[in-house]
């Protein structure tokens, strides 16, 4: 977000770490070693299954609501929200159909396309098999996450490449489906240019719920983040951000969706849902 956001730069592993902690509402951390399993073979199942996670979500349909709030106090000064649908078209490419979209009143920050892309692409965190030689990863224990029993991971970019952006901060991996269910952090870097022209990101948590009895999927992502802006540009900048992804369905073509390296016949009977505590507005 540009200076109209502004935002924090690259964070220190460190630092990004200590605020995890700071704000984390999960149970006691159990920095012990996993019990039958090493950390390295539970990075490499849950690198595998985000890899067929990806690729399953790119065949269902979806809505996502997407709210970002500038904050005085506690009295919101500026808003900018989206709805749109995730469907695909008569020959199965994938489309963004957008169904409400009111005139945006922010004044103090402007979305930039990075923000769009981040909010669409990069909130629902992936970390497949094919990125895992992109990050350091590091095993920092076990934890309760409402009623899963969960291994973390902190995560750091080895290094920025370009324009690329990367994920940085905490996963949370369920012990038995071995697949992403929780994630804090931001993307990074930050973007800083010459003469003020600031383009910052805020941290955010995203949960995840069990669709179809198969995948867990990005639900609701949250962020309440105070952005830094330098010099006489503006300042601070509190701003909230909420999005929803909501109604996913299996896209009905003759494209192959895999579980655990099997595929899925049409019409496969769906074991109920997980229910999953999700946060209130």
């Amino acid at each position: 977000m540009r200076h109209l956001l502004r935002g924090l730069g690259i964070l220190s592993f460190s630092t990004l770490l200590l605020t995890c902690l700071a704000v984390a509402d999960e149970g006691p951390l159990d920095k012990s070693e996993p019990k039958g399993i090493t950390p390295e073979e539970i990075i490499k199942r849950f690198a595998a299954k985000e890899k067929e996670f990806k690729e399953a979500r790119d065949q269902y349909t979806y809505r996502q609501d997407v709210k970002v709030q500038t904050l005085d106090g506690d009295t919101v000064d500026g808003e900018y929200h989206q709805i749109f649908d995730i469907t695909f078209d008569d020959q199965g490419h994938k489309s963004k159909n957008v169904v409400f979209a009111p005139q945006a009143t922010l004044q103090r920050i402007g979305m930039t396309q990075e923000d769009v892309d981040d909010i669409e692409n990069r909130l629902p965190f992936v970390l497949t098999s094919d990125e895992i030689p992109e990050y350091d990863i590091l095993y920092v224990g076990m934890q309760q996450e409402d009623e899963l029993h969960c291994y973390v991971f902190d995560l750091a970019p080895k290094e920025i490449v370009g324009k690329k952006r990367y994920f940085q901060g905490r996963i949370w991996v369920d012990d038995q489906d071995f697949q992403v269910v929780k994630t804090y952090g931001k993307t990074v870097p930050d973007i800083r240019k010459k003469k003020g022209n600031e383009n910052l990101f805020p941290s955010f948590t995203t949960w995840r719920q069990r669709i179809d009895g198969k995948y867990w999927f990005p639900v609701y992502t949250k962020a309440d983040d105070t952005l830094h802006f330098s010099g006489g540009f503006g300042g601070d900048v509190h701003i909230r951000e909420i999005v929803k992804y909501q109604n996913y369905k299996r896209f009905g073509s003759k494209t192959r969706i895999t579980y655990e390296g099997k595929e899925l016949p049409p019409g496969e009977k769906k074991e109920p849902d997980a229910v999953q505590q999700q946060p209130q507005n």
